[in-house]
């Protein structure tokens, strides 16, 4: 058996044991949520941050299908609301801000629950509503995890949680995976991210794109182009410096045609996720053959033919309703344009979460595209591995 061999199906046997040796969460339990604030409820696949319950503020999932972001105190909430405000403010005219809205989860302005007045809500798109098994994750992006603002005491705290994130430029809060064969979620904290080192990054990465059978290669050469464009973004612009803000990864964990057949039946209606069971567990990465090269990296080799200097390469057509879907069911392009089949694989999304901690610059961002770069050469590296 090949070394590559070895080391696929050492990575299939780490994650089948996570899996059975998780605690787990029945379906019933998952979807008890009870209603607050006007139908609302906390959101149930939120991988990381503040958690409804837990923490006095954390995300609510509206009745109509939205997220409500509840608005941090000052001056970080208005910080943020400033922002989606200015990015999708009917006057927008700034061609910088207009071409970072596709990266962003769309803003439907602010809500108040006539039961708490006093709790400012931001109404955002979610992201993984259209999905019927959605598989997220979580990477805060960018050499420092404090703003300019931060006293030394946070400056210090931030780095002994993570001092490796100077270096690589990106940090992984938490993932939640769907296996098809066990109906069920592997979930990883923050706990576990910040367990990585260089040399375990790819491999406890390539775990959300695992079923627990294969890599979803697909998915991660999807994911790819996604971080591309928003690099390509971020090299075009000086005005704005992000700190503590996330990449939010999602795909669909369930078939092509259980997919396919679930997102039809739910087209017109409010989307409810129906939650299979729930393994979470906090591992210690599992040691890997991957080297330190390729940390300063553009797009990877193996993807340079797909690349197009002006608009992004469109793997997507529309379906008349404002909706987008692959060209085949089962089946999709990959970046050369190629058709590939690798079992109903479909649509991904990759958007930017998380502006509370956000600068005016007249300089580029130097810190977060550092972590997209390695980012982008970590997410190459899986599919060489």
């Amino acid at each position: 058996m090949s070394e590559k061999a070895k080391e696929k199906n050492s990575l299939a046997l780490e994650i089948e044991k996570t899996a059975a040796q998780g605690s787990c969460q029945s379906q019933a339990q998952d979807g008890k949520s009870q209603s607050r604030l006007n139908g609302c409820v906390p959101l149930s696949h939120q991988v990381a941050g503040h958690k409804y319950g837990i923490d006095k503020m954390g995300i609510l999932q509206h009745p109509d299908g939205t997220v409500l972001k509840q608005l941090q105190p000052p001056p970080r909430g208005l910080r943020e609301l400033q922002f989606y405000t200015q990015v999708f403010g009917e006057d927008c005219s700034d061609p910088q801000l207009l071409a970072l809205r596709p990266h962003l989860p769309r803003f439907y302005g602010t809500w108040v629950s006539p039961d708490t007045p006093n709790d400012l809500y931001l109404k955002l798109e979610d992201i993984t509503r259209k999905f019927s098994r959605p598989c997220i994750m979580d990477v805060k992006v960018g050499r420092r995890s404090y703003d300019p603002l931060a006293s030394p005491s946070k400056r210090e705290q931030q780095i002994r949680k993570y001092p490796l994130m100077e270096e690589i430029g990106f940090l992984l809060l938490g993932m939640r995976v769907y296996q098809p064969s066990r109906d069920c979620y592997v979930c990883h904290d923050q706990f576990f991210g910040r367990s990585l080192m260089k040399d375990t990054l790819a491999r406890g990465l390539a775990r959300f794109f695992h079923d627990g059978e294969k890599l979803r290669k697909q998915t991660v050469r999807l994911c790819i182009r996604k971080v591309w464009n928003i690099l390509q973004w971020f090299e075009s612009q000086k005005q704005l410096h992000f700190y503590a803000s996330s990449l939010l990864f999602v795909y669909d964990g369930a078939s092509g045609v259980h997919m396919a057949t679930e997102h039809n039946n739910n087209n017109n209606k409010h989307h409810q996720h129906q939650q299979p069971q729930d393994l979470s567990r906090t591992d210690s990465p599992a040691k890997s053959s991957c080297d330190e090269e390729g940390w300063a990296g553009g797009l990877p080799e193996s993807l340079q033919n797909g690349v197009q200097t002006g608009s992004p390469l469109n793997l997507e057509q529309s379906n008349g309703n404002g909706e987008t879907m692959m060209e085949e069911e089962g089946t999709e392009r990959d970046l050369s344009g190629c058709f590939v089949d690798e079992g109903g694989e479909g649509h991904v999304e990759v958007r930017m979460i998380d502006f509370a901690h956000i600068f005016p610059s007249q300089t580029p961002d130097e810190g977060y595209m550092h972590g997209l770069r390695n980012l982008l050469s970590v997410l190459e590296k899986i599919l060489q591995d």
